[in-house]
């Protein structure tokens, strides 16, 4: 079913195929958990809020329309379960870092074979900064980084899963990376 478009599976869905079902969730079940990864911090986490995402798709197929791409509105449902979880945990206590070099469960940093062991020291050093760094900035500017930089989508699509025009995503950008350069130097970090 690579093939079939997103909004063709959403209606099959609706129209009790299971597969269809199944297929989007293969589809965008890594790069679901792994957005809500960097914005929890703990992959166990991502992967109950990934999974509640696609629970509430599977609940409300029925009112699911394709004024947008299916991909934007199941982020925008995950961003608003992701930024309740971290209201709730706050209120806990809870968070995790996961490294920011790995799609998996893993946080071994992916290391280059040609680098000095100098050189790897250092570079997982600036990682573990920026890691931490991360963490200490604002949900509403982390998400927006993760979404950028490591989802890869562009100011419109993020603008649509968080529900606000282009323009303010772009200056949003920018408020989160000054934010993080702020944090990763008084963390003590370097800059590249």
């Amino acid at each position: 079913m690579s093939d079939v478009s997103d909004w063709d599976l959403v209606a099959r869905a609706r129209d009790g195929d299971m597969a269809a079902f199944t297929a989007l969730v293969r589809r965008y079940e890594a790069p679901l958990v792994h957005f809500c990864a960097r914005m929890i911090g703990s992959v166990d986490d991502a992967q109950d809020v990934a999974q509640d995402s696609f629970i509430r798709v599977y609940r409300y197929l029925d009112r699911l329309r394709p004024e947008a791409k299916f991909s934007t509105v199941l982020f925008g449902i995950a961003r608003n379960l992701t930024l309740n979880f971290l209201r709730d945990s706050g209120r806990r206590g809870r968070g995790n870092t996961v490294s920011l070099t790995r799609d998996d469960d893993t946080e071994q940093a992916i290391e280059d074979e040609g680098a000095r062991p100098d050189e790897r020291a250092r570079l997982g050093e600036i990682e573990r900064t920026i890691e931490k760094a991360l963490n200490l900035i604002s949900a509403e500017h982390r998400e927006v980084l993760v979404l950028r930089e490591i989802q890869g989508m562009d100011y419109e699509t993020i603008g649509e899963v968080i529900n606000c025009p282009p323009g303010t995503v772009k200056s949003r950008i920018a408020r989160a990376r000054e934010q993080l350069r702020l944090r990763v130097i008084e963390l003590g970090g370097e800059l590249l």
